[in-house]
């Protein structure tokens, strides 16, 4: 499985998060850290806010924080929250329009392996993923 820009994007900003860790971070600062669109890292905060990953307060002091301790927050449970609606193939989603579902025998592997991708990352919190926290901080904030 391949990650999409915005899952990306969701990992990041949970990781930054998680880094910085009581502070709240205002979404233009990790946009400027990691090079990305406002506009767009703004929908991805509305996202994981909305999924009950992170705090969002507007406003002038306003900015992002983790809604729960880092070692609370599976990645296999972000990952799964921003791919909700994007299936690994076709025929898992809504679209049941190809020649040879009926009789089709890819449909089982890959459900397997999308399960087994994601039983991995369950294995993992962000608190595991941030373990660096020292080397992550000095490269995002040197």
């Amino acid at each position: 499985m391949q990650l999409d820009k915005f899952t990306d994007y969701a990992l990041r900003v949970l990781m930054t998060l998680a880094i910085r860790a009581p502070a709240r971070v205002p979404t233009s600062e990790i946009a400027t850290l990691y090079g990305l669109s406002e506009n767009h890292l703004s929908k991805v905060a509305t996202r994981l806010a909305r999924e009950g990953f992170v705090n969002s307060e507007r406003g002038r002091s306003g900015g992002l924080t983790l809604a729960r301790p880092a070692k609370d927050i599976l990645v296999g449970d972000v990952v799964r929250a921003m791919k909700r609606n994007d299936p690994v193939v076709e025929c898992f989603g809504t679209d049941k329009s190809c020649l040879i579902l009926p009789a089709c025998g890819l449909r089982e592997p890959l459900a397997r392996a999308q399960e087994a991708f994601f039983a991995t990352l369950d294995r993992y919190t962000l608190a595991d993923v941030t373990r660096s926290r020292t080397a992550l901080a000095a490269l995002l904030f040197a």
